[in-house]
């Protein structure tokens, strides 16, 4: 089956036709930037110039950085304050004319791990987290998908969330070498590990290129390894979601 899938992020916005049996890319991926401010209106009219771009008519996946019950934002993420309440396959429905199905993007990448990944015929529970602007996360029970999850902002301490003090952009924003933020993610992955007792960590983000670099500070029994899709993943998994009809 084909499927438009689009992964909307903070500095881009990406989009490919995928065969969802397969999980291959069947068109390039056609990348545009994300509007700032990234207001609802504004991401609206970039999703309607994608489809128009693939002459798409079809179902559309998306994959969208904020918290969601049912395609509703919770909060506006890292795009803007006024995305909260948002009904956003209304909206883009509205938009453009076509049905969508919209995912978290940190789900959207599990999806792809999961489906023809570092996940695949992985029994048990498996986790993905991205580590990037902040920290994103996806829950799997023998390949099922527990949506929403909002791993990243677990408390770490005195009311702060793990996301503000292990995410890769406070890596960079603080210029903490390996051995530091090593230490961090040391500590979330040892919280979550105890709380959630997976069989898998699978790491996704920018960081899942560099996850030798810092992977042996993080003192778990759970195996970790990298996703593999990379940058292909919030595409792929979007058009997953599609087609598995997640809300």
């Amino acid at each position: 089956m084909e499927i438009l899938g689009i992964d909307i992020g903070g500095s881009g916005i990406k989009g490919a036709i995928v065969d969802t049996e397969t999980g291959d890319l069947i068109t390039e991926r056609h990348r545009i930037t994300t509007p700032k401010p990234a207001t609802p209106e504004k991401v609206a009219n970039t999703i309607q110039k994608m489809v128009r771009h693939f002459n798409w008519t079809g179902e559309v996946g998306c994959g969208f950085p904020t918290p969601l019950q049912h395609g509703k934002c919770q909060t506006g993420g890292n795009l803007h304050e006024t995305w909260k309440g948002v009904q956003v396959d209304e909206l883009f429905s509205e938009k453009t004319g076509n049905e969508y199905a919209i995912v978290n993007d940190a789900d959207a990448a599990g999806l792809a791990e999961i489906s023809f990944g570092a996940g695949k015929g992985k029994k048990g529970t498996v986790i993905m987290i991205t580590l990037g602007t902040g920290i994103g996360s996806g829950v799997f029970l023998d390949g099922k998908l527990l949506p929403n999850t909002e791993l990243g902002h677990v408390l770490y301490k005195n009311g702060e969330i793990f996301e503000k003090y292990a995410a890769d952009s406070v890596r960079k924003n603080e210029n903490l070498n390996r051995k530091e933020w090593g230490k961090r993610l040391h500590k979330y992955f040892k919280h979550i590990n105890l709380i959630l007792s997976p069989d898998l960590f699978i790491v996704g983000g920018g960081a899942s290129k560099k996850l030798g670099k810092f992977v042996n500070h993080i003192k778990i029994d759970t195996p970790i390894v990298a996703a593999e899709a990379e940058n292909e993943a919030g595409i792929i998994g979007a058009a997953m979601a599609a087609n598995f009809h997640i809300k």
